[in-house]
């Protein structure tokens, strides 16, 4: 999986790419968790490229969920193709997580 992280303004911004699964999620944590060390609260995923999503992914975004409320951050999740948004609905996580059409609709949300 290729993660691209960006930065906008104050928003960390991550581009997944392929398969967030128990092979790729520990880089990926890593990256997140770097980030957030580093003093970004608010974060953007942009799971437009993503093709799937593991347990082992959704584990990932939950804990960088209650790292960022604990420093009153913020998380959003945006560009989900409907299978992986799915799987989010499946997991009840679109309950406590703002997932958005969009990057700009994300953005904005800031």
């Amino acid at each position: 999986m290729e993660i691209i992280e960006e930065k906008q303004d104050t928003i960390s911004i991550f581009k997944l790419n392929g398969r967030l699964d128990s092979n790729t999620s520990q880089g990926f944590e890593k990256k997140i968790f770097d980030a957030i060390s580093d003093g970004s609260i608010n974060m953007i995923i942009d799971f437009r490229d993503l093709d799937y999503i593991s347990s082992a992914g959704l584990r990932v975004i939950l804990k960088a969920t209650k790292a960022l409320n604990r420093e009153e951050g913020k998380l959003m999740l945006c560009a989900m193709q409907d299978y992986v948004k799915e799987v989010f609905e499946i997991a009840g996580f679109d309950s406590f997580l703002p997932i958005v059409p969009t990057m700009d609709d994300a953005l904005k949300s800031f």
